[in-house]
């Protein structure tokens, strides 16, 4: 969850003659590393690592590339929650009622086990309910990574609040950290997991064993975590 790369570069290549396009990210790891997502194939690969290679190793696991990004392709589009009176939510864990009341200024309020929405002519209850997770999302991040920063020995980094699709967290080599509003819908845990995991940045700017060794001391289960992470990050919805 780095951010310390270059720009991405399009590529494509054939694979058992199927011409397939892909993402070359080059940075400063170690190895080459291949993910498929709604995206397509990315390839994240060493500054240095030449294009042969990188090439040789997709054509490697040709079979699994080409199962993967049809699976990708099978999928359905994630169905785009619309909010409603009485609809239903889950915050870090615990189910929210939300109430919507179309009158006066567009705000909201937090009330225990429910959000109070007052949308407006010009903004939605999606939009106000975005807003409102938002801020929530600031609060709780800052809170987390006031607690795990001192554990590692290391300050408080600036904040930035993150809306990418597909990616929760990132770590710049300025020492500042971005997260991914949309963990709100996820278990605290899991939040956790991955503050751990930039913060161990500011340790470790790769993904190294010693790296891991780092997440590890703040967060023993971080593999179970990683799991669950990639599971429900499946169920978020699309907004």
């Amino acid at each position: 969850m780095s951010s310390t790369t270059l720009a991405e570069t399009s590529h494509r290549i054939a694979i058992a003659g199927e011409d397939v396009a892909y993402r070359l990210r080059r940075s400063r790891r170690r190895t080459i590393g291949l993910s498929i997502d709604q995206r397509g194939l990315r390839i994240a690969a060493p500054q240095a690592a030449r294009l042969g290679d990188i090439e040789g190793l997709i054509r490697q696991h040709g079979p699994w590339v080409l199962a993967k990004l049809a699976d990708w392709r099978e999928r359905p589009a994630p169905a785009k929650l619309e909010i409603n009176d009485g609809s239903a939510i889950s915050i870090l864990g615990t189910r929210l009622t939300i109430t919507v009341t179309p009158i006066g200024r567009a705000r909201w309020q937090w009330l225990g086990d429910k959000l109070h929405l007052w949308p407006s002519p010009t903004t939605s209850a999606n939009q106000l309910l975005e807003k409102a997770i938002r801020e929530k999302a600031r609060a709780v991040f800052l809170e987390r990574l006031a607690l795990y920063a001192p554990q590692l020995g290391v300050a408080v980094p600036p904040l930035r609040l993150s809306s990418a699709r597909t990616r929760w967290g990132s770590c710049s080599h300025h020492g500042g950290i971005a997260l991914n509003w949309r963990l709100l819908f996820m278990p605290l845990p899991i939040v956790d997991y991955v503050v751990c995991h930039e913060l161990a940045h500011l340790r470790e700017m790769n993904h190294s064993p010693r790296f891991w060794s780092v997440v590890e001391q703040l967060c023993p289960d971080w593999k179970t975590r990683r799991m669950e992470l990639r599971t429900q990050g499946r169920l978020v919805a699309s907004y």
